[in-house]
C-alpha cells in the first residue's frame, strides 16, 4: 500500500480515536444515562471534553478533503514523493492538533492546523 493510502488509513483511525475521547469527555460530565438517551436538552460539554468534541468535528471536516485528494492522486496515478510528504505532514500535524486542542493551547493549535493545510496543498499541487 502506498504511503498516501497508509496515511489515509491512520487518519481514519485517528478520527475514530478522537470520537472515543470525545465521548469519554461527555460521559465524565453528563453520565451514561443522558448520553444513551435521546439527548434532548443535553447540556453543553465544556472543558477538555468540549475541546475533544470540537477537535473531532474539525478532523471529520478535514478528513473529507484529505481523503478526496489522496484518492484522486491514487486513481490518477499522480502519487510521488511530494504527495507522500504531504500525506505524512497532514497526518502528523493532525495528531499534534488533536493533542494541542484537547490540552487547550489556542494559538499553537491554529499553527498545527495551518501545517495540515500545507500537507493538503502539497498533494493538491501535484494534481494541477
Amino acid at each position: 500500500m502506498s504511503v498516501e493510502l497508509t496515511m489515509l488509513v491512520w487518519s481514519v483511525v485517528l478520527c475514530l480515536l478522537q470520537a472515543v475521547i470525545s465521548v469519554q469527555g461527555a460521559l465524565n460530565q453528563v453520565g451514561l444515562p443522558m448520553l444513551a438517551g435521546n439527548r434532548d436538552n443535553l447540556p453543553v460539554i465544556g472543558g477538555w471534553g468540549g475541546r475533544a468534541k470540537r477537535a473531532h468535528a474539525n478532523m471529520v471536516e478535514n478528513l473529507a478533503l484529505f481523503a478526496a485528494l489522496v484518492l484522486i492522486a491514487h486513481v490518477a496515478g499522480r502519487t510521488n514523493e511530494m504527495t507522500a510528504l504531504g500525506a505524512q505532514i497532514f497526518f502528523w500535524s493532525r495528531v499534534a492538533y488533536a493533542c494541542i486542542y484537547i490540552a487547550g493551547i489556542a494559538w499553537i493549535r491554529t499553527a498545527a492546523w495551518v501545517v495540515s493545510v500545507v500537507g493538503l496543498a502539497l498533494i493538491f499541487l501535484q494534481l494541477i
